[in-house]
Parts: C-alpha cells; structure tokens; sequence
C-alpha cells in the first residue's frame, strides 16, 4: 500500500462521522376513542409529539404540510407508559404499533401567508388553496407575558357597536367575555367587531384570527362568506376544529390560534382573536380528560380545567413599547344555560377576563339587537379604553337605561305616573332604539359619536319611537351630504370641541327644518 493510499484513508478516518442516531421508540398497548397507551417512552416529556411508525423520518414542519402523516400528543406520564391523543385519524393507529419520539413539543406555522386563509388545529390549510410556502413555528403552549413586560391598555379597539363602544369600550390588549345563552347574538357581536376592523388604517389594523371551537361546520362556512362579502377577509385567519373533529382537536384549537396571532404580536402588530366557544373546549378536554383515567372533579371536570382557559387568556397582552408594543385583544365566548352565569364555567372564565359582555335572551325575543343587558355588563378597563369624544356623549349613558330597566318595571305595577317619570321612560325607550343595530352594520365611531349627541341632545325627543331608527338613519345621511367635515374633525381630533358641538347643533337644526315629516 502506498503511502498516498494510506494518507487518503487517516484523512477518511479523520473527517469520519458515525451516521447512526439514537431513537427513542415505544408500543402501543391499547388504543380508544382518539387515545392511546404506549409502553417503553420511558425518556418522554410532557406535551412532547410522537410520531406513529407509518410516518416517514421527515421534520415535524414538512411531515404536518404532508398529508399522510400520523402524530400524537403526549398528555399523561405514568409510571407504566405514557398515554397521548391522536391528532388526526384514530382508525389508522392500531395496538403493536412502533411509536417514535420527536423530542418537541407541538408547533403550529404562522405567517403572512395565513391571511384569508382557512387552517385546522394543527395548522394545516383545509381551504383546498395549497400548503403554505414560508411560514415561522410557533410553539402551541408558551408562557405568557409577565407583568414586567407589559403596559396598561390604553388604544381603543372598536366594535361598531353603539352599546360595546359606548358603555362596556374594549381597548387592544384586553380580553372581553361574551356570554349568554344560545341563539342570543354571541358570534354576531365578535363578527360585527372583525368587520368593523376594515375602517381602521390599514397600518394599525389589527390582524383577526376566528377560532371555531365544535361549530357546525355550515356555520363556518357562512361565517367565512360574510367576511368575504363585507371585504374583511384579507385581515382574518379561520381556525377550524368544528364539531366532527376529535376531542383532541378541539381541545387545542384555541391554543393554536393565540399561537399564530403571538407570531403578529411579537412582530410589534394588533391581534384580535375571538373563541368561539371555550364552552365546548371545556367539554372537549373534560372528554380527553376521562379518557386519559384522570380524576373527575365537579361535573366530571377535571382539577385543572381552570388552569386550561387561564393559561389560555393570559397570552392576550398589550406588550411595552420595549417589547414592541404588539398586542393581543381576546374576545371569549361563552354559552350558558337558562341565563345562569355563576355555574361552573362561566364564573371560571369570569374571573380570568377584564370584563363581560351579556347577552340577555329575553332582550333577544323582545327584539332588542344586539341584546346587551347593561346592568350585569362591565369593562374593567373602562373610559381608559375610550376617545375623549365617546367619553363625553357615554358618561350618563350606562346610568341612564339602567335606571330605565328598573323603571319599565316597575311601571308595571304602577297605575299612574308623574310626568318626570313618564319622561325618563320615554327618553329611556328612545336610546334603546339608538342603539339597536342590524347584524353585519358596524358604525364607525366617529359616526356613533355624532348620533349618541343627538340622542343626549333630546333630537329624537319628538320622534315616535317606530321612527327612531329612520330618523337616525337620516340624520347620517344629511350628515354626509351637508356636514362631512364635522365627522371628519371628530375622527381626526378625537374630541368634541366647543367649536365642533356649535357646529352639530346648527346641523340638528337644520335637519329638523329638513325632516318636519319626522316631528310631531
């Protein structure tokens, strides 16, 4: 051998690497309803993904934008195996399987391209528009912002919703339950809010993410449609888990969507996120929870079924300025049965968020909409969350109609009433038709703002209240005509000047000189 030979091969000995790796594998024991015991992880970790011996050695990332591929959370360790939830189709997994160990914890993609685009809870886009081409990981459980690196919520985030903007104002950071019971106006109410995001400069308009948490999947659909038609869609993304997925699927849903929208926050952007609902999460997760052999505690839940929305919620922030100042504003929704709020779940949910929007079906069938019921109603944010203009014409709202409720019924009890109470009824009845809305009409604020001045200037005090609603819609439209620069001013400056209430009131007088027919 010569020694040109034997150069070669120490070099060849030199550069050498040992291709083999180390797998951790384990066998499935026993497999049901989307759940599976596996023997021999003894190296697992908590949350950690396993892929099922029929998935090819592809990354985590490629494997979940290929169709085919089979993977499983691990949810309990025990002291004999472990046990995990299938993500995806449970018929394929079978007792005797190899099962693999990827050493991650679950992730989902995000990104630009997931815009107008509608995904499952892993990410995946089910639109039929293809896989996405560049996209960043985001982890599905992260640690939520601590107290250190946030500030106070202070930017308002509008809803188009006279009642919302007006007496219980959302600002961008926080997280506002709407609950009630079914069939009460819940998703209306965060739809109209995605909708009325497309008035904002396109700048500072906040990126909208959908999650549809065991919905009918014809729901969604005609949900997807609405957006499309309203020209919102390019803003939103869909995340699915509807009411044919497993368990698991729904169960992670939300946390997949507060994933994708961390990408946006981290980014320096606006998020609004809407769940809908946590209701069907809990239930979800009370199923995965029985089959998984944990405890049952009150109403078969699990112990932890608090920590389950609180470490959800919490991710919702308004971040410092030397975070980036991106935020994340979350609208919950939560169902509840026969108008009870202090069952189980929705004092939970209660507890965790900045306040609650309720929806009160006896208003609903009395034909008030949105039917916000402004007693049990609260923002614990508050007017910080307000322009100084809708701070002005909201101070007495909230106080006024709630004095009307208790009047209207006590009224029916009374046989005779003095005529300041005979007024206030009257005035009451009025602002209640001001702030009725048709579903899908979000207001622009600055509109909201000129039509709550009239209504605190007793314009409509001479209108029958079956006209109310016209004469409001009116008063816009000769607003637009004869007077845009005052809408435009109080948008721009955010407040009702002396100079610019001269100017509404003059343009009040002229509309009554215009509509006579309205007038008694």
């Amino acid at each position: 051998m010569d020694n040109a030979t034997i150069e070669k091969i120490i070099k060849e000995i030199e550069h050498y690497e040992p291709k083999e790796k180390v797998e951790h594998t384990g066998r499935v024991v026993s497999v049901g309803d989307g759940v599976v015991a596996i023997d021999g992880l003894s190296m697992a970790v908590m949350s950690e993904i396993v892929e099922f011996e029929e998935t090819t050695g592809k990354s985590l990332k490629d494997a979940m934008d290929t169709e085919g591929s089979l993977y499983g959370l691990l949810l309990n360790l025990e002291e004999d195996g472990v046990r995990a939830a299938i993500l995806g189709d449970t018929a394929r997994v079978s007792e005797g399987m190899t099962v693999k160990s990827t050493g991650r914890i679950l992730s989902v993609p995000s990104g630009e391209e997931l815009l107008g685009r509608v995904v499952n809870a892993l990410g995946e886009q089910i639109d039929g528009k293809g896989p996405f081409k560049k996209t960043t990981m985001m982890p599905v459980e992260r640690q939520a912002s601590g107290v250190i690196e946030r500030k106070s919520v202070s930017v308002p985030l509008a809803t188009g919703i006279k009642a919302i903007d007006s007496m219980i104002p959302i600002g961008r950071g926080q997280r506002e339950l709407i609950i009630g019971d079914r069939a009460t106006g819940k998703t209306t109410v965060a739809i109209d809010t995605i909708i009325n995001q497309r008035y904002e400069p396109e700048e500072s308009r906040p990126i909208c993410i959908y999650v549809a948490i065991g919905q009918k999947e014809s729901k969604t659909a005609r949900i997807v449609q609405q957006l499309k038609d309203a020209g919102a869609f390019g803003y939103t993304i869909i995340v699915d888990a509807p009411a044919s997925a497993p368990a698991a699927l729904q169960f992670l849903a939300p946390y997949s969507g507060v994933a994708i929208g961390e990408y946006f926050m981290d980014k320096g952007r606006d998020v609004l996120i809407v769940y809908d609902d946590l209701s069907k999460q809990a239930v979800a997760y009370r199923e995965l929870s029985l089959l998984l052999r944990r405890p049952p505690g009150r109403e078969a839940y699990p112990g932890d079924i608090f920590y389950l929305h609180s470490r959800l919620l919490e991710r919702a922030a308004c971040l410092s300025d030397a975070k980036g100042g991106g935020s994340i504003t979350a609208l919950p929704i939560i169902e509840t049965q026969d108008g009870d709020v202090s069952a189980y779940i929705p004092t939970n949910v209660i507890s965790i968020t900045d306040g609650q929007i309720f929806l009160d079906a006896s208003l609903f069938n009395k034909g008030v909409r949105p039917a916000i019921d402004v007693g049990l109603s609260v923002s614990r944010v508050g007017s910080a969350a307000q322009t100084k203009a809708m701070k002005s014409v909201a101070g007495t709202l909230k106080l006024e109609l709630a004095q009307f409720r208790e009047l209207e019924a006590f009224m029916q009890f009374a046989q005779d009433l003095d005529k300041a109470t005979a007024d206030r009824i009257e005035s009451g009845r009025r602002m209640v038709e001001i702030l009725k809305q048709k579903n899908g009409s979000p207001i622009p604020v600055e509109r909201q703002v000129a039509v709550l001045y009239a209504a605190i200037q007793k314009l409509f005090g001479g209108v029958s209240i079956e006209r109310v609603r016209e004469a409001e819609s009116k008063l816009l439209d000769f607003l637009d005509a004869k007077y845009p620069q005052v809408l435009d001013d109080i948008k721009e400056i955010g407040a009702l000047s002396d100079e610019l209430k001269k100017t509404l009131g003059k343009a009040f007088d002229s509309f009554k000189s215009a509509h006579k027919e309205l007038f008694n």
